[in-house]
Order: structure tokens, then C-alpha cells, then sequence
């Protein structure tokens, strides 16, 4: 029996650890119906902190000043994503800073072309989240790009080049316009959406439900 097609986009953030979350579920998911569908996953660009001076910024004062927390609701949160990743296998480790990630998507942008997004992303997400390295900085980036079998020469010219910034905001735009405020956001067959860092079963859920639509 032929497997299902099924595309899958996935509309995310370095900087978001929902998508961490999320990501993990949704792998997970797509591991659970091996052979029953033909996934297409795709990443897709969307900046938390489009304006983030380079450096960052403290996340405990970032997160205060966006969302309106204390630290103590801060610290609540962080515990409550930490016990969310465990569940799904993803390992948070203390991130103090919050930074820019366009470079990131750049680099991501690239890793599509070369067969290797899905992977780059979760080593970015690891990095960032689990090791609390600066997912803005080109060293980062490139070692990153290299645990996933890219070529770091490849992927210091393309952070050094500034390629693949039009497409990436081109994208970001198409995204916003569509209505895509939060991430992460998993859009199924270019009509179905899914929000949040959602369990497993939810995701292998939708994917039987649309591949069961689609035959």
C-alpha cells in the first residue's frame, strides 16, 4: 500500500521553546506512523524578537517587560516548559538571555536547500534552549550546521554573505499575512492548522485524520 503524502509545515523560532516542545511532539508523532504516510516537513521563519539589539537582553527583564510577568511567574513558566520537553524528550537548560535569530532562519533557509532543515533546526534548538549558546552568533551557527553533516565552510559564507534575507523576510510576511500571530504553528496540507507545543497523540491524530481525508 502506497503511504499518504502529506505536507507539513512548521512555522517557528529558534528563540521559542513552545517550538522546541513542539517539534520534539511532532517528530515523535510522525515516528509513531512510519510507513502510513509520506511526510514533507518543512520549516518556516517567524522572529519572537525582530528587534533585538545584538547582544540580547536579560530574559528575565525581556519577558517581564513583553508579557507584564514577575519573575516568580517567569520562574513557574520555565518549570512548567521544562517538565513539557521531558515529556517529550527535549532537555531545557538555563537560558539567561534572549536573542535575535534572523541569521538563524538565514542559515535555516540554506540548510532546506541542502536537505538538512528539520535536523538543523533541532540542533539550533538545542544549542539555544538546551546549552544556552547565543543562536545569534556565527560560531554557534556553523558548529551547529556542521553536527548535522553541512559543510561549515558553505555555511560561513552564506552567514557572512547575508544570503537568503529576502526570502527569509518574504516568508515572514507570507506567514503574517495568513494570520500567523503565535508559534509554533503546524499547518497540514497547506489547510489545516495546529497550535502549540501540542502531546504527541494530537499530532498523530491530525496526521491520521488529514492522510484518512486525503485518500
Amino acid at each position: 500500500m502506497t503511504a499518504q503524502p502529506i505536507q507539513i509545515d512548521f512555522v517557528s523560532d529558534v528563540a521559542c521553546p513552545w517550538c522546541a516542545i513542539g517539534l520534539s511532539s511532532l517528530q515523535q508523532a510522525i515516528a509513531r506512523l512510519d510507513g502510513e504516510v509520506d511526510v514533507r516537513l518543512a520549516m518556516h521563519p517567524f522572529e519572537l524578537n525582530p528587534t533585538m539589539t545584538p547582544g540580547g537582553e536579560d530574559v528575565i527583564d525581556y519577558l517581564g517587560k513583553k508579557y507584564g510577568r514577575t519573575p516568580e511567574q517567569i520562574a513557574e513558566t520555565q518549570t512548567m516548559i521544562r517538565e513539557r520537553g521531558a515529556a517529550v524528550g527535549f532537555e531545557f537548560g538555563s537560558r539567561a538571555r534572549v536573542y535575535n535569530t534572523f541569521d538563524a532562519h538565514r542559515l535555516l533557509h540554506w540548510a532546506g536547500i541542502e536537505g538538512k532543515q528539520a535536523p538543523l533546526k533541532m540542533a539550533l534548538l538545542q544549542a539555544y534552549h538546551t546549552n544556552g549558546k547565543d543562536p545569534s552568533d556565527h560560531g554557534t551557527l556553523i558548529e551547529a550546521a556542521q553536527s548535522v553533516g553541512l559543510d561549515a565552510a558553505q555555511a560561513r559564507e552564506v552567514l557572512e554573505s547575508g544570503k537568503f534575507a529576502d526570502e527569509v523576510r518574504a516568508e515572514e510576511q507570507e506567514y503574517q499575512a495568513m494570520g500567523i500571530q503565535s508559534v509554533p504553528a503546524i499547518i497540514f496540507n497547506r489547510r489545516y492548522l495546529v497550535s502549540g507545543g501540542q502531546p504527541v497523540e494530537i499530532f498523530e491524530q491530525a496526521i491520521r485524520q488529514i492522510a484518512s481525508e486525503t485518500k
